[in-house]
């Protein structure tokens, strides 16, 4: 069920520690092996991917296999790239006499809440529209739930929120032209017609529009939670659906991790067993709308190609 996605984005969600990085890993290692370039992205702050890989990643994409590669965003340089491009375009229009106050105000902003979020939609966007050209599929193993259900209702609230600065813009510009056309020569001509602001904004408008439309398109993009057969993953990855649900963003599937198998024994894991089995009713009940998938528990870490390959035997059995 899992495998058989064929979107060229697929996000991987969950609470931290229910094992979305293996899935994700093991899922882009499946895609890129049944024929499609693929692009593995960790957005997660713990940043494990490369531990399960058994490379060192960074920024920018990494060749693991001739048809997979992989990275991890640190949120934390993608908000300083952010806040230096946005200083260097205001530098192209601002008086140098207000330019070091402005910059003292981009600075703090960098400090602000939703100023990582901002800049990660940012890296998002672009990576996003990588699907379908430099690569045939995309996965992201993105941050804890909470952060990532934020993140990907942003492309909405952004949206509006630069639809009403591109309106203000091109406001104070016709404004400038009626005084260029009523004053005449004193007002001034050069660079009349070039606005560095305005296309900014236009571009970023761009931006975000196409990344709404991509994560709301399950043609395009779908999105997999992972969850354990634990209290709080299925009390947090209710929440969640929902939230995504409003915000219209396809949801795919519902791994459930590391089930105890069947061939388990013991006092101890008959008992483990017995509980394990309520959380799974409930998961069957409450996630009943959703494709569902079982992956058992392993004797040992996943780690490797071959530690992969083993989750992606167990995701063609799963039930």
């Amino acid at each position: 069920m899992l495998l058989s996605l064929t979107t060229p984005i697929t996000f991987f969600g969950g609470k931290g520690g229910v094992g979305k990085t293996t899935l994700a890993a093991a899922f882009a290692l499946d895609a890129s092996e049944r024929g499609g370039r693929t692009l593995l992205v960790s957005t997660d702050p713990a940043h494990s991917t490369g531990d399960i890989l058994g490379v060192s990643l960074g920024g920018e994409a990494r060749e693991i296999t001739p048809t997979l590669h992989a990275m991890e965003i640190d949120p934390e340089a993608e908000a300083d790239r952010y806040i230096a491009d946005v200083k260097e375009r205001v530098r192209q229009v601002a008086s140098p006499r207000i330019l070091d106050e402005v910059e003292r105000e981009i600075e703090l902003a960098r400090t602000s809440p939703g100023a990582e979020e901002a800049a990660l939609l940012d890296r998002f966007a672009e990576l996003m529209r990588l699907a379908g050209s430099a690569y045939d599929r995309v996965v992201f193993d993105t941050a804890p739930t909470g952060h990532t259900v934020r993140l990907l209702s942003l492309p909405e609230l952004m949206g509006r929120w630069i639809d009403g600065l591109v309106s203000r813009r091109r406001k104070v510009r016709s404004l400038g032209r009626m005084w260029r056309n009523v004053a005449g020569a004193a007002a001034g001509s050069a660079g009349a017609e070039d606005d560095p602001i305005l296309d900014s904004l236009e571009e970023r408008q761009e931006r975000f529009r196409t990344a709404r439309a991509l994560v709301t398109d399950p043609e395009r993009t779908a999105f997999v939670f992972v969850l354990t057969p634990e209290r709080l993953p299925i009390l947090e990855t209710r929440k969640a659906t929902a939230a995504l649900e409003r915000s219209k963003i396809p949801i795919a599937a519902v791994v459930v991790n590391r089930v105890l198998p069947g061939e388990a024994e013991g006092a101890f894991l008959a008992r483990r067993r017995e509980r394990e089995a309520r959380y799974l009713e409930e998961i069957d009940r409450d996630l009943a709308r959703y494709p569902r998938a079982r992956v058992p528990l392993f004797d040992s870490d996943i780690q490797g190609m071959d530690g992969l390959r083993r989750v992606i035997a167990a995701l063609e059995g799963a039930a």
